[in-house]
């Protein structure tokens, strides 16, 4: 079995593990898997042959054994389907680990990629400044709801799984503004995540494509 994912040739977050190759790497790390890393360039995601694995020109990719893959939660479903670190055997917890994976996605990342897009993409733009709070608000609301459910627990559903995995990642993208310290659950449960080895594996192999 040979396993090549795509990542940016230089990441837009400089190396913080911010990009989405950094969940697939996390994954793949989890489950003790071997891969290779083809690096792209801007240039090179919008060229037929990237194309052909990502229709819509990003990253990252997968491809193992004949099989193309797109979009991270596909992916790390995908290894997490054949690994029991990522998934329970037990068909119910397999299940909840599965929706919480779901909802890491659609949930609670949406929101997030909100706020970055009206601080960065439209911060010029008039409406930036009034639309601001209102995307926070909907990302508090989304956190209170999140750290209730979580309470004192130390993963979303008895042991650590791909959803857990998700989650982090997705909660990780709100660092940079502070509001994940608003919520003390919130922040030592992404701490946890980012402190198990194969996250910490897969963040250095990001962080040195951007040092090299």
């Amino acid at each position: 079995m040979s396993i090549t994912i795509t990542a940016f040739e230089k990441s837009p977050d400089g190396g913080k593990g911010l990009a989405r190759d950094t969940r697939v790497r996390w994954a793949l790390e989890e489950a003790g898997l071997p891969y290779e890393v083809r690096l792209v360039s801007p240039k090179a995601m919008k060229e037929p042959a990237h194309l052909r694995l990502h229709p819509f020109g990003q990253i990252p990719t997968y491809e193992e054994d004949g099989l193309a893959l797109f979009e991270t939660g596909s992916i790390v479903f995908h290894i997490a389907e054949h690994h029991a670190q990522l998934l329970p055997r037990d068909a119910h917890a397999r299940a909840r680990a599965i929706t919480w994976m779901f909802a890491a996605l659609n949930s609670v990342e949406p929101p997030i990629l909100d706020l970055v897009t009206v601080r960065i993409i439209e911060g010029d733009k008039p409406w930036s400044k009034e639309r601001t709070p209102l995307v926070q608000e909907r990302i508090r609301q989304r956190l209170h709801q999140l750290a209730v459910r979580l309470g004192d627990a130390e993963w979303l559903d008895g042991a650590f799984s791909a959803g857990d995995l998700l989650m982090v990642s997705v909660l990780l993208r709100l660092r940079p503004s502070g509001m994940l310290d608003e919520f003390a659950s919130l922040a030592a449960y992404v701490a946890r995540g980012e402190a198990r080895p194969a996250y910490q594996r897969a963040f250095a192999a990001q962080l040195a494509i951007n040092a090299a």
